[in-house]
C-alpha cells in the first residue's frame, strides 16, 4: 500500500447557516486564483450546494457523507477522485454543526470525517452580538474533540474593526488557534447568493450565478488569509490507499460482464438538477450511455423528435429538483408527455426520485391552480409551507418492483415540501394500492417500508406502477449499489424484451 500527501481541508460550521457556503466556494474561486487544480467535496444529502461548488472548482462535486455512502467509501472515494483529477487542493464542505450527527457519538458528523480523512478543519462562526464569548465557543470545540485537527477560524458578520480585534485577540489568546479571516456583516444587495423554500437559489436557476461566484471571491480575498489556508491545508495527514479500492460502485454491479449498448435516458434542467456524479459514473462505467433529456427543451406537441428520443431509450432516470418553480413549462409540454406515457406503458423502466414524483403525478397544485404534469399516477401533489420530510432515511423493500429484490435495504435522504393530494388506502398486507379510495385503480402500490423517514403516505414509500419506480428517497449509488445495478438489469430486461 502506498502512502500519498493530498493538501486538502474541511469547513466546518457551529450549525446551519453559519456561512460554510460562501467561505467555501470563495476559497475554492480563490485558490483557482491561484493556479490550483481544486476538487470540492460535499459533506451531507445536499444537492444545491454541491452544484455550486462544482461550478466554482470547474469539476464535479463529489458526495464524502458517512451514513449515504458508507464509512468504508470515504478515503477509497476521496482518493481515487483526487487522483483521477489531479488535483492539487481539495476542499470539503461539511453540514449542520461540526459535531452533529445522528447518535450520540457523532459517528456521521463532520468531525469524525475530518478524522477519517486527516484533514484539518478550518471553523466559521458567527460572531454577531459577542466578543470574550466566542474564545469559549471556540475552546470548546478544540477539547470536544483532542483528536480534531482545528486549524484556524475564520468570524462572520462582524460589526467593524474594534469588533474584529475584540475576537481576534481573545481567540488567539486563549485557545492558540488563529484567526484565519474576518468577514462583515452582508445585506440585502451585497448577500452572497439568495436563499428560498429548500435553501440556496439553486446554481442552474440564478439568473447571475457568474456573478456571485466571483463576489464570493472577493469576499474572501478581501477578508480572509487564503495563504494561511492554504498552508492549513498542506498539513494534512498522509493518506495509505486501502489494499480494497471499490469505491467505484460500477465494481459492484455486475462482476461478469459490462452492460454496453444500453442507453439510459436523464431529464437533466434546471427543474430536475439533483443528482449525484457518481451515479451517473457508475452506470457509465459499466458500459451503459447516458443521454440527457429535457421537457423543457425539447417541445412540440407530438414531436417526432421527442419520440424518436424516448424509443431510443431502455430505461429513464427522472431526478429531484423543482418542478414547482417550472410547473407552467413542464405543463405546456404535453408532446413530451404523450410520448412519456406511451413508453410507460410499453414497459419503459423509469427511476424517479421526488422532483421526479411529482412529475410523474397528475398535477401539481400551486396557489389553488392546477399544472397537469404526466399523470403516470392517479393523483396530484400540493405543497405545504414547511417542509413535509427533511433527513437521511432507510427504507426496506417489500413488494415486487422493476428494480430492487425484497429485502433490500436502502440508505438515503429527503427533503420535500410537497405531499399527495388524495390520501390512498391501506390494503391488508400494508402495501397501498393508489387512488383506490377515489375509484382509480390502476395498481400503482407501495413497496418500501420506512425505517426511518417519511416517504408517501402512512410509512410506506416507492411507489410501482408497471416498470416505474418513484420515491421520495434518494439514494446514492456508493452507498446502495444495489440502485446502479436495479438501473442497468431493468434497462437490459427491457431491451431484451424488445
Amino acid at each position: 500500500m502506498r502512502d500519498f500527501l493530498f493538501p486538502r481541508v474541511v469547513v466546518a460550521g457551529l450549525s446551519g447557516g453559519s456561512g460554510k457556503t460562501t467561505l467555501s466556494l470563495g476559497l475554492v474561486r480563490a485558490f483557482k486564483k491561484r493556479g490550483l487544480k481544486v476538487l470540492a467535496f460535499k459533506k451531507g444529502p445536499d444537492y444545491i450546494d454541491a452544484a455550486w461548488l462544482g461550478a466554482a472548482s470547474g469539476e464535479p462535486c463529489y458526495n464524502l457523507d458517512p451514513f449515504l455512502i458508507g464509512r468504508e467509501n470515504i478515503v477509497p472515494s476521496f482518493i481515487s477522485r483526487v487522483k483521477k483529477a489531479q488535483a492539487g487542493i481539495s476542499l470539503i464542505e461539511g453540514n449542520r454543526g461540526i459535531f452533529d450527527g445522528m447518535d450520540l457519538k457523532g459517528s456521521q458528523s463532520t468531525a469524525t470525517l475530518a478524522g477519517l480523512l486527516g484533514s484539518p478543519v478550518i471553523l466559521i462562526m458567527d460572531a454577531s452580538k459577542m466578543t470574550r464569548t466566542a474564545a469559549a465557543i471556540v475552546l470548546g470545540v478544540k477539547n470536544f474533540d483532542p483528536e480534531l485537527k482545528l486549524a484556524g477560524v475564520v468570524l462572520n458578520r462582524v460589526a467593524g474593526a474594534r469588533h474584529e480585534a475584540m475576537l481576534r485577540s481573545s481567540i488567539e489568546s486563549y485557545t492558540g488557534v488563529p484567526v484565519l479571516g474576518a468577514l462583515p456583516k452582508l445585506r440585502g444587495a451585497n448577500t452572497i447568493i439568495s436563499e428560498r423554500h429548500m435553501g440556496l437559489l439553486a446554481h442552474g436557476e440564478h439568473p447571475e450565478a457568474a456573478a456571485a461566484l466571483e463576489r464570493a471571491c472577493e469576499l474572501i480575498e478581501k477578508h480572509v488569509d487564503v495563504e494561511g489556508v492554504i498552508k492549513a491545508a498542506l498539513q494534512a495527514v498522509r493518506l495509505r490507499q486501502p489494499a480494497r479500492t471499490g469505491e467505484d460502485a460500477a465494481k459492484k454491479i455486475d462482476g461478469k460482464k459490462r452492460k454496453a449498448g444500453l442507453v439510459i435516458g436523464v431529464i437533466q434542467d434546471r427543474a430536475f438538477q439533483f443528482y449525484y456524479p457518481e451515479n451517473l459514473e457508475a452506470l457509465e462505467q459499466a458500459g451503459a450511455k447516458i443521454e440527457v433529456i429535457s421537457p423543457l427543451a425539447e417541445k412540440g406537441a407530438g414531436s417526432k423528435k421527442t419520440k424518436k428520443m424516448l424509443s431510443s431509450l431502455h430505461a429513464l432516470y427522472i431526478g429531484g429538483g423543482f418542478p414547482e418553480t417550472n410547473a407552467l413549462p413542464l405543463s405546456e409540454n404535453r408532446g413530451f408527455i404523450r410520448a412519456l406515457k406511451e413508453r410507460v406503458e410499453q414497459g419503459l423502466p423509469v427511476y424517479a426520485e421526488c422532483g421526479g414524483l411529482m412529475y410523474l403525478a397528475s398535477h401539481i397544485e400551486l396557489d389553488g391552480i392546477r399544472y397537469k404534469m404526466a399523470g403516470i399516477f392517479p393523483f396530484g401533489m400540493t405543497l405545504e409551507k414547511r417542509p413535509v420530510a427533511h433527513g437521511y432515511s432507510i427504507a426496506k423493500v417489500q413488494g415486487q418492483n422493476p428494480f430492487y429484490p425484497l429485502g433490500t435495504v436502502l440508505k438515503g435522504h429527503e427533503f420535500h415540501y410537497s405531499r399527495p393530494a388524495r390520501i390512498p388506502a391501506k390494503s391488508k398486507n400494508k402495501k397501498t394500492e393508489m387512488g383506490k379510495s377515489a375509484g382509480n385503480t390502476n395498481g400503482s402500490r407501495l413497496v418500501l417500508q420506512m425505517e426511518r423517514g417519511t416517504g408517501i403516505e402512512g410509512g410506506m414509500d416507492g411507489l410501482v406502477y408497471k416498470n416505474v419506480f418513484a420515491t421520495y428517497t434518494h439514494t446514492h449509488a456508493l452507498g446502495t449499489p444495489e440502485w446502479a445495478r436495479g438501473m442497468l438489469k431493468a434497462a437490459a430486461k427491457f431491451l431484451n424484451l424488445r
